[in-house]
């Protein structure tokens, strides 16, 4: 009698366990206190480096959502609401309770939207954390960028040394919180965010340790997978832009329609400038590229702006305020291919090209652009 109900507990806890089987989706819910009827709530990710709607639906009448989430594809997602506020969350195996404020109600609309808090399970703990982490860090750098315009308003060639040191301390300072994650959080999948956020040059051991610990429990897990290739093809492709290798060759229009490419500067220093129109940094820097320009055009530099924007129109219109001599092109695409040729994610990103098309610095801004022109001509 005891060898057939051991027999049949046996059973009926297989049965379960067959029964139990990870659903491939999440329910997100939640309330919209201001809804704005005109836009539907969208569900957005990155892939390979474009954003791409995945889902989408609308609220009810009461600005509530009930919407069940295929996550068949698990990773980090952005849940748009009717493009006033969004919030990154984790899609794998937790339901998720997201309340928005929704639509701007002052008479005038600033675009700072507040924090978005995700009520869910351990995964999305992680996302709250550096999802705070990115606000309190916007916020911050408004209130610097503010104080430093102030401060240089009667000395404007100043503004971009000084900005430069700032928004240096306050990256220096992301980043510390972002590897704090990273170690806090080593043993969750969703870590996996905070490691895409980590740089490769500096963090290397910290990445390869987080991928370790994630490996000893689940080396399949597809999020996983697709990062460790991601990362070696990136490696790869930073390997093709070390200092003393040949720039990548691109070959843009210019506002005339002429292509342009570095290869056409073969026989002299050139400075390029990758930014866009919509970049508050790179505005700021213009007028010390003039200087620049100014200075070292007689000895032989030429300064070559790439624009990334991604509407033509936004770019014609900033070449007539800013009234820049040098030459000007645009990538297509938004500069998608050139951001992956010469591995930057941020702009404004500054090189210098030798006589022989070679990249001797990068990520330069102000006074450090004089500096290696200094350097490279006195040779």
């Amino acid at each position: 009698m005891m060898i057939r109900l051991t027999l049949t507990m046996i059973v009926i806890t297989l049965l379960s366990a067959c029964s139990t089987k990870q659903s491939d989706s999440i329910t997100l819910s939640g309330k919209v206190k201001f809804p704005d009827d005109r836009f539907k709530m969208y569900i957005t990710q990155y892939r390979d480096g474009e954003k791409v709607v995945t889902d989408s639906f609308q609220l009810a009448e009461d600005g509530s959502y009930h919407y069940v989430m295929n996550t068949s594809l698990p990773g980090e997602y952005n849940l748009d609401c009717q493009k006033w506020q969004s919030v990154r969350f984790w899609a794998e195996d937790e339901n998720l309770e997201i309340d928005f404020r929704g639509q701007d109600t002052a008479k005038i609309k600033i675009k700072n939207p507040p924090y978005v808090y995700i009520n869910g399970g351990d995964k999305n703990e992680v996302m709250n954390h550096l999802n705070f982490n990115n606000y309190r860090s916007y916020q911050v750098m408004i209130g610097l960028s503010q104080g430093v315009y102030k401060a240089t308003k009667d000395i404007p060639e100043k503004y971009g040394e000084i900005a430069g040191m700032v928004y240096g301390v306050t990256g220096d300072d992301d980043d510390a919180r972002t590897r704090f994650l990273a170690k806090e959080y080593a043993d969750r999948n969703s870590v996996l965010a905070v490691v895409n956020r980590l740089r490769d040059k500096t963090d290397k051991e910290l990445i390869d340790a987080t991928l370790a610990t994630l490996k000893k429990t689940n080396p399949s897990y597809p999020p996983l997978v697709k990062y460790i290739k991601d990362k070696e093809e990136a490696r790869a492709a930073a390997e093709k832009v070390k200092l003393g290798k040949v720039a990548p060759h691109f070959s843009y229009p210019t506002p005339d329609g002429e292509m342009v490419s570095p290869a056409d500067y073969k026989g002299k220093f050139v400075v390029i400038d990758f930014w866009a129109s919509w970049c508050g940094p790179c505005r700021n820097e213009i007028p010390h590229l003039k200087e620049v320009y100014e200075k070292y055009h007689p000895q032989g530099v030429e300064i070559l702006s790439v624009s990334i924007d991604k509407k033509e129109a936004d770019w014609h219109k900033a070449l007539g305020e800013e009234n820049m001599e040098w030459t000007q092109v645009l990538a297509p695409k938004a500069g998608k291919q050139t951001m992956k040729d010469y591995q930057f994610s941020g702009i404004p990103f500054i090189i210098i090209l030798d006589k022989d098309g070679k990249i001797v610095a990068k990520q330069l801004r102000g006074k450090k652009i004089d500096e290696k022109l200094d350097e490279l001509l006195a040779k």
